[in-house]
C-alpha cells in the first residue's frame, strides 16, 4: 500500500475505522457540522473504493462499507513515509524535532524509549 488519502478520505476513513461497517448515511452522522452532502460523501466513498481502501456489501436496497486497509497499517506508512520525506529517514530527527517545537514533554519521551526498548529486544 502507497497511495496516500487526501484530508477528507481520510476523515471518511477515521469514521469507518471507527464504525467498521457503515452506510453513507451512518458516515455522515459521524461527521462535523456542518455537514457535507450526501453525494460529496457517496463519492468520496467511491474514490476509497477504487483505491482499494475501502469494500462494500449490498444491504436491503443500499450498500454497507468497510474498510480493506487497517488504521495501523496506513497510520505505519504514513509516520514512514513523514520519517523519510522530512527527516532523513531517522527516528532521532524526528523525535528531536517535537522536543524543540515544545509539542513533546519528559512523560511522553520516556514513553517512547521504553516501546523503542521494547521492541529491541524482541
Amino acid at each position: 500500500m502507497s497511495k496516500q488519502l487526501t484530508k477528507a478520505e481520510e476523515q471518511i476513513m477515521q469514521v469507518l475505522w471507527e464504525l467498521e461497517v457503515a452506510s453513507v448515511k451512518e458516515v455522515i452522522e459521524q461527521l462535523p457540522e456542518p455537514k457535507p452532502a450526501y453525494n460529496t460523501v457517496s463519492t468520496i466513498i467511491r474514490i476509497l473504493e477504487t483505491k482499494e481502501f475501502v469494500g462494500h456489501k449490498a444491504k436491503g436496497r443500499g450498500y454497507v462499507y468497510y474498510p480493506l486497509v487497517k488504521k495501523e497499517d496506513y497510520s505505519n506508512q504514513s509516520i514512514h513515509k513523514l520519517m523519510n520525506g522530512y527527516f532523513g529517514g531517522s527516528f532521532k530527527s524526528l523525535v528531536s524535532f517535537f522536543m524543540k517545537e515544545n509539542k513533546m514533554d519528559l512523560k511522553e519521551l520516556e514513553s517512547i524509549l521504553k516501546e523503542v526498548d521494547k521492541n529491541k529486544k524482541q
